[in-house]
């Protein structure tokens, strides 16, 4: 017995960030952007704090579950940085929404909301917890260098969040990790110290595209066939593949070399761009409100991110 995904929710910046918009700050056109990446639009925070878009996503979820905060036995938010590092950005959201339990943030980059749903199954099946609220919520835009044309045109702001509750809807589930700062790396800024040696880090995120690219097709392909395999389906049982959305091409070229077809692939990268943890809880909720996933569907989902980490799982909703 583990969990069943009972309610999702989502929240996205009020700003839309178009890619003639991007142009205006650096040296890149819509069809350069489109051709490489899929993304047309993205959300950028402006006003908003990330502990905003974390309740708004937290309440829309609950709402859908028909239960409140104070019925959770655990909250788990996913996230490279809160708006503060302490305290955490689960710790506040716990107050936002008038929870009494635990709270506790995760970081493992993109693979976070997998690792969170790993983590929220041990919960489960020890019988430690029984109603979890896990929320992937991401600010990548404050950590871009926007005169990088190679990166900054590829991210975006957002919230998503699931409720789970014992049941029997997660059949497998996998997560890595691979220590590499090299591939994909931001850096931090400390406050200085008489006594530190050490020197002062790049802040904005760098990435080594080519490298990236043939890690995340090469983890996906590998995790999403070990995960179906252990849960005893197959390419036609499943509704839907949800993966990380980094880049449509490496959804793309997974979906080919798995054999699925174009209605099975989930997507909503060209709106969203890359919100790291946050993009399959968002993509999740937009699925389940379009009534394009109900119960008893058998959905996939991929991720792979910094760390190096991978995360992949089967799951029936």
């Amino acid at each position: 017995m583990s969990f069943q995904i009972v309610g999702t929710g989502r929240a996205n910046p009020a700003l839309v960030l178009t890619n003639e918009m991007v142009s205006k700050l650096v040296d890149t056109n819509d069809e350069w952007i489109v051709t490489r990446t899929g993304i047309n639009t993205r959300y950028v925070s402006t006003d908003e704090t990330l502990l905003d878009l974390s309740v708004e996503a937290a309440n829309n979820a609950l709402n859908k579950a028909g239960i409140e905060g104070k019925d959770l036995d655990l909250i788990i938010c996913s996230t490279l940085e809160g708006d503060y590092i302490t305290p955490s950005l689960s710790c506040l959201v716990q107050r936002e929404i008038g929870a009494v339990c635990p709270a506790v943030d995760i970081n493992a980059a993109c693979s976070g909301f997998i690792y969170g749903l790993d983590m929220a199954d041990a919960y489960i099946t020890s019988d430690k917890a029984e109603t979890i609220l896990l929320i992937g919520a991401e600010m990548m835009t404050r950590h871009l260098d926007w005169k990088d044309r190679s990166t900054c045109v590829l991210f975006g702001d957002g919230a998503g969040a699931v409720v789970l509750k014992k049941g029997n809807g997660l059949k497998s589930i996998k997560i890595t990790a691979k220590g590499d700062d090299k591939l994909l790396v931001i850096g931090n800024v400390f406050c200085s110290s008489p006594f530190s040696n050490q020197p002062q880090t790049d802040p904005h995120f760098r990435m080594n595209g080519g490298e990236v690219f043939k890690f995340a097709v090469g983890s996906a392909l590998r995790d999403v066939k070990e995960v179906m395999k252990k849960a005893g389906v197959t390419v036609s049982d499943v509704k839907m593949l949800i993966p990380h959305q980094a880049n449509l091409r490496v959804s793309q070229f997974v979906k080919e070399k798995m054999g699925f077809s174009d209605e099975q692939l989930a997507s909503a990268i060209d709106h969203y761009g890359n919100t790291s943890s946050a993009s399959i809880p968002l993509l999740l909720d937009e699925l389940v409100e379009e009534g394009k996933l109900s119960s008893g569907d058998i959905i996939v989902l991929t991720a792979f991110g910094g760390g190096l980490t991978t995360g992949a799982c089967v799951i029936e909703l």
